[in-house]
């Protein structure tokens, strides 16, 4: 029975268009996780100024995928975007030590989620650069932005490292099987 209710889910699933968001600080590294996602590869990048949109397709889905720039000047407008995301990817860099920067990350990420907009969002939480010494655990990353106490959302935290690939097809399971769970 379980086999055919699976069956079904990736049928209901097929072509479907699935709007992620994938937001954080600059120079967390969104927009080498984008590429590594698309491409299988890493790209060489520049700090982004404004946004790049690809299709990334996992399991029968195709994720539209917006990576946003993460700079001081350009966060006021990642609301334009919110409309219609189903899931959101914010992007930290673990092996950033500075308290000032996960302290912002949290700011960042509690006025994000406070947005009427993405009430209904999922939020997956990718801990990267967790092949660079000294990175931050993704215990102790969870424990800074207060993640168990998102009540009324789903959600998760993930290690991964975009350099590497490592965690980025965990995310990319979790968000198709978020996705599949939404009728």
């Amino acid at each position: 029975m379980g086999a055919i209710y699976s069956m079904i889910a990736k049928l209901w699933n097929v072509n479907r268009e699935v709007r992620v968001l994938i937001l954080g600080l600059d120079g967390a590294g969104k927009t080498t996780i984008l590429y590594r996602l698309q491409l299988g590869e890493v790209v060489t990048t520049i700090p982004t100024i404004g946004f790049n949109v690809e299709t990334v397709q996992f399991n029968n889905i195709k994720f539209q995928v917006w990576d946003l720039g993460g700079q001081t000047s350009i966060r006021p407008y990642w609301r334009c975007y919110y409309a219609n995301t189903d899931a959101i990817i914010y992007v930290l860099d673990s092996a950033d030590r500075e308290p000032d920067r996960i302290a912002c990350a949290k700011t960042e990420l509690v006025n994000m989620l406070a947005e009427d907009e993405l009430k209904s969002s999922a939020l997956i939480v990718l801990a990267n650069k967790q092949d660079l010494e000294g990175a931050r655990s993704v215990a102790e990353i969870s424990e800074h932005l207060a993640l168990t106490d998102l009540k009324n959302r789903t959600w998760t935290i993930l290690k991964c490292s975009a350099k590497t690939g490592e965690g980025l097809t965990e995310a990319m399971e979790w968000l198709a099987n978020y996705v599949g769970s939404q009728k």
